[in-house]
C-alpha cells in the first residue's frame, strides 16, 4: 500500500485544510479538483454547490448567507430584520475556543467583516462573517450544536 495512489489521496483533512488555506491567500472563489471518480469543489460564495451521486459531497469555505426575514403583517420592524445563516454544515461554536468570550451576544453591533461564530466542519474551524451591518438581535443555536447548510443562525437589526 506505501506508495500506492488512491483516490482517497484527494480527500485528506490536511490537504483539504491547506487548500482552504490557499484559496483564502490567494482570494480564489473556487477550487474543482478530480482525481479518477473522485472530486472536491471547494467554493467560498456560500452558494449551494450541486453534486452528482457518483461525487463526493462539497466543501464550502467561510460565507455566511443572508436573506431577509419573511414580513410580519405591520410591515414596518420585519423588514429591517436579515437572517444570517450556516454556509455549512457543522457543528456550531459562538467563540473561538472554550475560554472565550462568545464572538457576538445580543445587542452588539456587527459590520459585514465581523465574525460572529465559528463553524467547525471535517475538523477545520471556519469563522464566519456577519456580511451585513446592524444589531445582533437574536442568537437561534446553542453553542455546540449541530447546524445544517442555510439554518437560520443570528438575527440582525439592520437599522442600527
Amino acid at each position: 500500500m506505501a506508495g500506492s495512489s488512491s483516490s482517497q489521496d484527494i480527500f485528506d483533512v490536511r490537504k483539504i485544510r491547506r487548500l482552504v488555506e490557499l484559496m483564502k491567500e490567494h482570494d480564489l472563489s473556487e477550487i474543482d479538483l478530480r482525481q479518477g471518480e473522485a472530486r472536491v469543489q471547494l467554493r467560498r460564495s456560500g452558494q449551494p454547490v450541486g453534486s452528482k451521486p457518483e461525487t463526493a459531497p462539497a466543501v464550502s469555505a467561510p460565507a455566511a448567507a443572508l436573506a431577509p426575514a419573511a414580513k410580519a403583517e405591520s410591515g414596518t420592524e420585519a423588514e429591517q430584520i436579515a437572517i444570517i445563516r450556516s454556509p455549512m454544515v457543522g457543528t456550531f461554536y459562538a467563540a473561538p475556543d472554550p475560554d472565550s468570550p462568545p464572538c457576538v451576544k445580543v445587542g452588539d453591533h456587527v459590520g459585514p467583516d465581523t465574525t460572529v461564530c465559528i463553524v467547525e466542519a471535517m475538523k477545520v474551524f471556519n469563522q464566519i462573517p456577519a456580511e451585513v451591518s446592524g444589531k445582533i438581535v437574536a442568537v437561534l443555536v446553542e453553542n455546540g450544536e449541530p447546524v445544517e447548510f442555510g439554518q437560520p443562525v443570528f438575527k440582525v437589526d439592520t437599522r442600527e
